[in-house]
């Protein structure tokens, strides 16, 4: 009878679990993981979250709040190239996790508890890294899809399941490199080569139906399906349709100078045209002295372009598009600023619903030539869900803080 319960050895009869599985699939998660770990580290950088409270959606972080720099607006698609790795590697990293869950499973119901003090470390690391490694993706994968069904917000969920996962990762590698290593190399017993005898009283195993070296094809496989499945998602034309995995940002764009992808449409939160037609919409700009612009208004000062992508942290990104409009920096030299002495931006939106209707940008961004507020996109004015009558454009920036149906920019220290 006791053969049936999860604590016994004999329980789990999988000949493919062992030392050596365990550690190659531990060593890709090794790699893997503290990539993840960095990118998604960068990406709150990108925030400028110490522009606080506006861009800051974790509060209260106490000794995890640290801000790291500056975000630069080169190269301009720096967001682009590390919010895609962060979910497209992510991704596909799934299946080695599931894989190394499955063959550390009976470790979870190893009796006793504890045999030692280290074993019991090493046991207590296990159960927070499963926990929370299956929050972190779960929550992860979730927010890609545009599935936001977890209570609460993404982000504070997300920023602090990272640092329980990522300090149970570290205590569980510290406790177990030794080990991994020491498997990796031997697949034979000690240094004479010969095979390790198995212990007389290891229950017996059923017969194999798959090789160590098949299990590992298929778990490779399976994370090539999803990379091949999700990283067209950073790419426009024909590649684009593969992502067949991976989110489109909102409704299919359609065709023509703003056929590119979208996360909110305007009629999704609460954008109007009678708020947006050119009779009542006024850009109100504020900062040592206070205008208020019309888009006609706008049109009579000096118009620039710039080729940048949109990218978006549910991993999406656009390729460039051609925007036109006038440059951040002339808006502050409007509001009573010194060229060259760019203050911080304060950006409003019109929209009433989701998040980061407001968002701030550092004065380096605001001093960036090809920092725009966007009037027009690919030789076109801009459509409704693209921002019209007027959207943020900056490079290197997430796309959240590209704010769309700009109202009011406010210019100063934040």
């Amino acid at each position: 009878m006791s053969e049936r319960l999860p604590t016994s050895p004999a329980f789990w009869r999988s000949p493919l679990r062992g030392p050596r599985l365990t550690s190659l699939l531990g060593v890709v998660l090794l790699a893997g993981i503290t990539v993840l770990f960095v990118t998604g580290l960068v990406s709150y950088a990108a925030y400028n979250p110490n522009l606080s409270p506006v861009n800051d959606k974790t509060p209260d972080k106490g000794l995890l709040g640290f801000y790291l720099f500056a975000w630069p607006t080169d190269p301009p698609w720096l967001y682009r190239l590390n919010q895609g790795t962060h979910v497209t590697l992510g991704i596909a990293l799934i299946p080695v996790l599931l894989a190394k869950l499955w063959s550390v499973i009976p470790k979870l119901f190893e009796l006793p508890p504890a045999r030692s003090l280290g074993h019991a470390l090493e046991r207590l690391s296990l159960l927070v890294l499963v926990g929370s490694a299956l929050f972190e993706f779960v929550t992860g994968v979730l927010n890609v899809q545009l599935d936001y069904v977890f209570p609460g917000s993404f982000y504070p969920l997300h920023f602090y399941g990272a640092w329980v996962f990522f300090a149970a990762f570290v205590a569980h590698a510290a406790l177990k490199m030794p080990t991994v290593l020491r498997n990796i190399r031997r697949e034979r017993g000690g240094e004479t080569g010969e095979l390790v005898a198995p212990r007389s009283d290891a229950p017996t195993s059923d017969p194999p139906t798959v090789s160590r070296r098949g299990a590992l094809q298929f778990v490779g496989g399976s994370s090539l399906f999803l990379l091949a499945t999700t990283v067209g998602q950073n790419f426009d034309g024909p590649l684009r349709r593969t992502a067949i995995l991976a989110p489109h940002g909102g409704p299919e764009p359609g065709s023509g100078p703003g056929g590119f992808q979208i996360n909110k449409t305007a009629a999704a939160v609460g954008v109007g045209a009678d708020e947006t037609s050119d009779e009542a919409w006024r850009l109100v700009v504020e900062g040592r002295r206070t205008v208020r612009l019309s888009r006609a208004q706008l049109h009579e000062l000096p118009l620039y372009s710039a080729a940048l992508p949109i990218a978006c942290v549910e991993g999406w990104s656009t390729g460039d598009q051609w925007w036109r409009g006038v440059r951040l920096r002339d808006l502050a030299e409007l509001a009573g600023y010194d060229r060259g002495r760019e203050p911080d931006l304060f950006v409003e939106s019109l929209q009433r619903a989701g998040s980061f209707r407001r968002a701030a940008l550092r004065d380096n961004q605001v001093r960036d030539p090809r920092s725009l507020l966007a009037l027009y996109v690919n030789g076109e004015p801009l459509t409704p869900d693209h921002g019209y009558p007027a959207r943020i454009i900056v490079p290197a920036a997430p796309g959240v803080l590209n704010t769309k149906w700009v109202s009011r920019l406010t210019f100063g220290d934040l």
